[in-house]
């Protein structure tokens, strides 16, 4: 559902691009077209530069962990470089071009389980994917639908895809969850008592909510807000062993701020610093920590 979505944006984006050429030359015209196509790039990074900007109000002055103009500005160029391609063109056309791997001689082999946030879908993870294929690790990379439903819709999703890799693996696999994902995966295990993972590896998971979906209209995004009944209540629910939770956040996070609400007390929680929303699910030190602990032994992994 979501990649239909998103073609329909990207269809939008280039029917309007074309009509503004098209009347341009029309009407001896010929700047009409480049720059309806600049005012659109404009618009784009003038709404991620609002974001940053937030995040900066979002700190103290003088704040030790506030980051710097030159860090934000950093963070900012490299958010607008990276979001189109997840969102103009692997979500959109290429989320089925990496199929879930489960093969058949995986038995005793770690898997992992991969899990989208808000407003995504599995094609977030195409990179990830071609690594893993390439090294013989199995996995699957699951789609949250309804796109704007409730968080706790998603468990069914997310144990299926567990109980897929355990059945190919014969062990309990890691799952990796971006965003509004690892709400999702706490939310199902605090469900499933039961339910057996490796650890869970969160990537800018707004575990404490975030200030940004405090005019939320979806009930998953108003899950996220910070302070939510529905964040209090997983809280006094789940029971997943912090010793199991990597939490992967960055000061420079545009989207979850407070940044340290990425964060949870007595978790592995490891900053990557200037890294903004979307591409700390790209960063080199996030997949090298899922390839140490795929790799390591069953019984210290």
């Amino acid at each position: 559902m979501l990649a239909r979505i998103q073609q329909l944006i990207v269809l939008a984006i280039v029917c309007v691009a074309f009509a503004a050429v098209a009347v341009g030359v029309q009407r001896g015209i010929p700047w009409l077209g480049p720059a309806a196509i600049a005012v659109a790039v404009a618009g784009y990074a003038g709404v991620i530069a609002t974001e940053f900007w937030l995040l900066h109000r979002s700190y103290s002055p003088g704040e030790r962990e506030r980051p710097s103009a030159t860090e934000l500005a950093r963070a900012w160029a490299t958010e607008i470089l990276i979001a189109p391609r997840v969102f103009l063109w692997q979500q959109p056309f290429r989320s089925a071009s990496e199929p879930d791997h489960l093969p058949a001689d995986a038995h005793g082999r770690r898997g992992v389980v991969l899990v989208h946030g808000f407003f995504c879908n599995r094609g977030l993870w195409n990179p990830w994917l071609r690594r893993f294929r390439a090294e013989g690790i199995p996995f699957v990379a699951v789609n949250l639908e309804p796109v704007l439903g409730s968080i706790d819709a998603y468990g069914r999703t997310i144990g299926a895809a567990v109980a897929a890799v355990e059945r190919t693996t014969a062990q309990p696999p890691i799952v990796v969850a971006h965003s509004m994902g690892g709400l999702a995966v706490r939310a199902w295990l605090a469900s499933q008592p039961a339910a057996r993972i490796d650890r869970l590896v969160t990537i800018a998971t707004p575990h404490a909510g975030t200030w940004l979906a405090r005019r939320a209209r979806s009930p998953n995004a108003a899950q996220m807000c910070e302070g939510s009944d529905w964040l209090r209540a997983l809280a006094t629910n789940e029971k997943l062993g912090h010793t199991q939770l990597v939490c992967f956040w960055s000061r420079c996070d545009n989207i979850v701020f407070p940044t340290r609400n990425a964060t949870v007390t007595e978790a592995d929680n490891r900053e990557l610093a200037g890294a903004p929303h979307v591409a700390m699910a790209f960063h080199p030190a996030v997949i090298d920590e899922v390839l140490r602990a795929v790799r390591a032994p069953a019984a210290a992994a």
